[in-house]
């Protein structure tokens, strides 16, 4: 038996950025920071995500930096070579199957005018 499935709700590392292909097909790609909880402080982790189709249609109309969103989806690895040494690379990524929306309107405002104020 195997089993592939990530859950995970934190807050949206970055807007969106969306490509659409001449299939018709649309990929979504966004950072996640999820709190990890130490002693002493929160450290956020952070990951990759990857939304396809109509998926990807919603997190580009509605996600926006700050915003907490839940995700649930499969561990998959993207590998390249570097074009600079020539060394292999790897890195995970999220491959999103399901999007939820969380918060509310109060927190989507809040959220803007912290990103407002930081420049």
């Amino acid at each position: 038996m195997s089993l592939n499935v990530v859950t995970l709700v934190g807050r949206a590392g970055r807007d969106p950025e969306v490509k659409y292909f001449e299939s018709g097909n649309v990929v979504c790609n966004v950072t996640l920071a999820v709190n990890r909880r130490s002693k002493n402080t929160d450290q956020p982790d952070w990951f990759d995500l990857e939304m396809w189709g109509k998926t990807a249609e919603v997190a580009a109309d509605y996600v926006r930096k700050g915003k907490l969103i839940g995700v649930k989806g499969s561990l998959k690895f993207d590998y390249w070579q570097d074009r600079n040494t020539g060394a292999n690379r790897s890195k995970p990524v999220i491959r999103v199957d399901r999007l939820e929306l969380l918060g509310s309107k109060r927190d989507d405002e809040q959220a803007a005018t912290t990103s407002y104020d930081e420049f």
